[in-house]
């Protein structure tokens, strides 16, 4: 498991801003990190002591309740996605909260968080609602970009000492919907989608003895079958950068419904970090 990196967290004051601050703090501290280091982001001079008002309390609120980790607040000025990116190249891990107070802030998914799931080099945790209990959900899809995904989850539901829930969904778009399948087709195609997970959990598993896995193969499209699998999760995983499924970003159509829908933290994880 991770220890003495750097957690980054993005904050403005929203209630989603809050709740990503907690679940880092949080995360930070079972990660054994060095550091978590609250940010806001200010437009210009004029803005700087109402972000630094901001910011404070919010960075005291958490650094109250916690040992053995640093925290620290910054007031950077800039665009407050670019300014994230651009941290997560030194971070072990960048947090936001899924609405802000920006100018898409009644959208379901602002534009800082979609920028910064699309192109944060380090993992991206995009959070609407922090649980420090369920399981961990990781989506999985063949592709050899899921292997880090997998791995998070793997380190991820070590840490919370909770199941980790592995799922492979599929479809059988080889049908025209007049013509359903049989079903001894489905039953195969269910049965290749599980065997697929078994030989995708085959290597990491062996790394977490500890870790119970369930297995899952659900029919149907993968942003609702996901977002009901992780609907009483601690946190949902899913892959960056895959040529197919969900792990295709920018952000890739399954990969931005599961950030709209999902009412669990979703980690983004890029291949390769």
């Amino acid at each position: 498991m991770h220890s003495g990196g750097q957690v980054v967290v993005g904050v403005d004051g929203s209630p989603a801003s809050l709740a990503a601050a907690a679940w880092a703090a949080d995360e930070a501290e079972l990660r054994h990190a060095e550091q978590v280091r609250f940010v806001m982001v200010s437009g210009d001079r004029t803005t700087d002591d109402e972000a630094r008002a901001t910011v404070g309390p919010v960075t005291s609120r958490f650094a109250e309740r916690r040992s053995g980790v640093e925290a620290t607040s910054d007031v950077v000025r800039g665009d407050p996605a670019d300014v994230l990116v651009g941290l997560s190249g030194s971070a072990e891990l960048v947090a936001v909260g899924s609405r802000g107070r920006s100018p898409l802030a009644a959208t379901l998914l602002g534009s800082v968080s979609a920028k910064l799931a699309a192109h944060a080099v380090c993992p991206a945790v995009i959070v609407r609602e922090h649980r420090s209990s369920g399981p961990v959900v990781v989506g999985l899809d063949n592709s050899p970009h899921s292997r880090a995904a997998l791995r998070f989850a793997f380190d991820a539901a070590a840490r919370y000492r909770c199941e980790l829930v592995a799922a492979q969904v599929w479809q059988d778009f080889e049908y025209a919907p007049v013509v359903p399948p049989l079903d001894y087709e489905l039953a195969e195609l269910r049965d290749g989608a599980l065997r697929a997970l078994a030989e995708q959990l085959a290597g990491c598993a062996e790394d977490y003895p500890d870790v119970p896995v369930e297995r899952i193969a659900p029919r149907g499209h993968p942003v609702a079958e996901l977002s009901a699998a992780a609907e009483r999760a601690r946190l949902l995983v899913v892959g960056h950068r895959g040529r197919g499924g969900f792990t295709g970003l920018l952000l890739g159509s399954v990969a931005m419904g599961v950030l709209h829908h999902a009412q669990c933290p979703v980690a983004i994880v890029r291949d390769g970090r």
